[in-house]
């Protein structure tokens, strides 16, 4: 019997390293097979990913791409993570949102967050929720030095920073121990609303009140969800989440407060998304970014930037909206994985009204399971020396970067918002996105892909109005649920939805693939497909059609079959009452209307089909 050295590297150590141009060479071999002839640094770009802002994911990442030292735990730039012992100890600060504006059913809400994981509570007032004067019943009961409040009330944010304080002192709260921020953010309000609010007066005072005589409550918070959810690339989002956090450091230094100071009251609130390595990118280089400002500032020692990460609602669906829980536990994974001091998991009915009780605990658990099951939080930045991550997280930084030195050219952001600087940026941005969406290049599972027209509608109480009158809100499911609720319609005033039929030709060898992406592409607009079940020629399709009760037919075979046959049973379609004849793939053929291929634009496929059919 042999003993082989203990060495770790002995099997591996007769076989010579595989070097980047051999990795290259059979790249080149895949492609060849799929009909692209690219060799080279071209094979590798064949199989790159543009992202927004520029920003190019390639298929390989090595020691090349190595970035310079990004520094440890604790200490400046803060990529690694904002303290030394990051969230191995307990995790990420579990933060539920509730915008109830009940005080009642809100308490009896916090109450049981709290007892079942929550370790702290973000609150919604004024218009968009809980009315400042019901803020002591919807804390009855809770222990504020130990459930930290995040305030966010608009333009109430001073009313209802004095009632939290009233409620915290007469509850006998020491001022050491009250936890949280008071959510001062006027230039977010003005983002969403359009209105002005004076931000010296708007902050300074807070945050002077918080530096005497609560060292543990930030008086502001700057919040970039309201460019997110005006359609904002991740550059764009920290760029004016920098621009935001300058204006209101200038403010509160004008204001007679010093930097060092000025600094620790700030927390950032940034988007996290189911795209898990940007969204890890993001926060840690928004920790980089500002670290970079403190040090611009003459802070070196300023601390790293206070995160709270919000899984995002332009991704939610109202369809099928199950499939958010998914979404939303990639999304957390991202930010906790990212290193946010505090996540907050959005119910997956979030985008049908309030949630439920349902809804709120599998948000809450979200986090649990990946803490406490998942692990995600005993090693700190568990993404850190990632080829990719680290050059992602550069490459991001430096684009944010860019823009915010924009931002501050124009004048800061207040200046960049009222001359609509941010705002035409962040629509060119959602154009060229809403693009891919339409063309299905960017999937949403549930909606555009393997949609079910079948299901059962989810039923929430309504949510109060949110904030309007400045940057737009956006969904990615804008329009397909346009063309579902469409569909809706003609279901409750027909009995029937619009159909389509399937004209497979040929063996299911020959269809069956597009056949499947036709069917998924129709249902994404509400189009109901019904399948021809055999098929022997132009006759017999036409007489299956006449049967089906549908008023367009779509031909999906083989490109062969589609030579043999394809004019002769579009024309025995047509002469059939066919409105239109949809090909599944690229070709020219006699009375076939349309093709309908992978990167269509599948929405304005379908809606013309809708028009055509009269489907109002």
């Amino acid at each position: 019997m042999t003993v082989l050295p203990d060495d770790g590297l002995s099997l591996a150590a007769e076989f010579p390293d595989a070097t980047h141009e051999q990795w290259q060479r059979l790249v080149e071999g895949v492609l060849r097979k799929s009909g692209k002839d690219v060799s080279g640094t071209a094979a590798e770009e064949a199989l790159s990913t543009a992202l927004e802002d520029g920003l190019i994911t390639r298929p390989l990442y090595t020691a090349r791409d190595t970035v310079a030292d990004v520094g440890h735990p604790g200490f400046a730039p803060f990529v690694r993570g904002g303290t030394a012992g990051g969230n191995a100890a307990m995790g990420w600060d579990v933060r539920q949102r509730h915008a109830s504006g009940d005080p009642a059913a809100t308490n009896e809400a916090v109450l049981t967050d709290l007892e079942n994981g929550v370790t702290s509570l973000w609150l919604t007032l004024g218009a968009a929720g809980l009315p400042v004067s019901g803020l002591e019943r919807a804390l009855d009961g809770v222990l504020l030095d130990l459930a930290p409040v995040a305030l966010d009330a608009g333009d109430q944010c001073e009313p209802a920073a004095r009632e939290f304080l009233r409620i915290a002192e007469a509850a006998g709260v020491a001022d050491g121990a009250l936890r949280g921020t008071l959510g001062a953010d006027p230039l977010a309000h003005e983002a969403r609303t359009g209105e002005r609010i004076d931000s010296v007066a708007g902050l300074v005072e807070p945050a002077k009140l918080c530096g005497e005589r609560y060292p543990h409550l930030r008086a502001a918070t700057v919040d970039a969800l309201p460019y997110h959810e005006a359609g904002a690339s991740a550059a764009q989002e920290l760029a004016t989440s920098l621009a935001t956090g300058v204006a209101y450091l200038r403010a509160l230094h004008e204001g007679g407060m010093a930097l060092d100071k000025a600094f620790a009251q700030l927390e950032f609130r940034y988007a996290a998304t189911a795209d898990q390595f940007l969204t890890i990118a993001k926060f840690r280089a928004a920790r980089r970014l500002w670290a970079r400002v403190a040090e611009a500032s003459g802070v070196p020692d300023a601390g790293a930037q206070r995160q709270h990460a919000v899984t995002s609602s332009v991704m939610m669906t109202r369809r099928d909206p199950w499939v958010n829980m998914l979404r939303t536990t990639v999304a957390c994974l991202g930010a906790g994985v990212g290193g946010a001091d505090a996540v907050t998991v959005l119910p997956f009915d979030h985008s049908l009204g309030l949630p439920d009780a349902f809804a709120r605990r599998i948000a809450r658990n979200t986090s649990t399971i990946l803490v406490e099951e998942s692990h995600l939080a005993r090693v700190i930045d568990p993404a850190g020396g990632s080829w990719y991550v680290e050059r992602l997280t550069d490459e991001l930084a430096h684009s944010a970067w860019d823009f915010f030195q924009e931002i501050e050219r124009g004048g800061g952001q207040a200046a960049a918002l009222r001359s609509g600087l941010v705002g035409d940026r962040i629509a060119a941005t959602w154009a060229q996105r809403k693009k891919k969406l339409a063309r299905r290049r960017e999937p949403i599972t549930g909606v555009s892909e393997f949609p079910l027209l079948a299901e059962r509608a989810v039923e929430r109480e309504p949510a109060a109005a949110a904030p309007a009158g400045g940057l737009p809100r956006v969904r990615r499911d804008e329009a397909y649920e346009e063309l579902r609720t469409r569909s809706d319609a003609h279901l409750e005033a027909t009995g029937n939805r619009p159909k389509v039929f399937i004209a497979a030709l040929g063996p299911a060898a020959a269809h069956t693939a597009r056949a499947t992406f036709a069917s998924n592409l129709f249902m994404a607009g509400g189009i109901e497909p019904v399948h021809d079940p055999v098929t022997v020629d132009a006759e017999s399709v036409a007489e299956a059609f006449t049967a089906s009760g549908a008023k367009v037919a779509c031909l999906c075979s083989s490109d062969a079959l589609y030579d043999e046959q394809a004019a002769d049973v579009a024309k025995a379609l047509k002469s059939a009452g066919a409105l239109r004849v949809f090909l599944a793939g690229r070709g020219e053929f006699t009375d076939v209307d349309e093709n309908v291929f992978a990167g269509c634009d599948a929405v304005a496929h379908l809606t013309s089909t809708l028009d055509r059919m009269g489907v109002a």
